[in-house]
């Protein structure tokens, strides 16, 4: 019970879901969330380190540049979850916003250094 209360904990803040409806888009560098939802990249961080220690996503490393994804559940609970998540954050207004700010930062961003 104590790893679902910190799970639920993790979706009650309001950064966290709007980085979780980004990561519906795919795999995100922490630059790429940083442009999106105008945070310095230490907030930005430290709400994807929560978001990690829930299982909530996954990370990879490639030179200096942080990637992260939505993980895959491990259980008929935790999959559920990540399934309504995923289909219904990016249909928020906010959600809805970040992901048209996501796609003109992609149309302007003229260096791929995180890519």
């Amino acid at each position: 019970m104590k790893k679902t209360a910190h799970l639920f904990k993790a979706l009650s803040d309001e950064t966290r879901l709007r980085i979780l409806a980004l990561l519906t888009q795919g795999e995100l560098c922490v630059c790429d969330l940083m442009s999106v939802l105008e945070l310095p990249q230490s907030t930005v961080s430290r709400h994807l380190a929560y978001l990690r220690n829930t299982g909530l996503v996954e990370d990879r490393r490639q030179g200096v540049w942080m990637y992260y994804r939505l993980a895959e559940g491990d259980g008929g609970f935790r999959r559920g979850l990540q399934a309504i998540l995923q289909e219904h954050l990016a249909d928020l207004p906010q959600g809805k916003a970040d992901r048209a700010s996501l796609g003109t930062y992609f149309l302007r961003k003229e260096s791929s250094a995180c890519k």
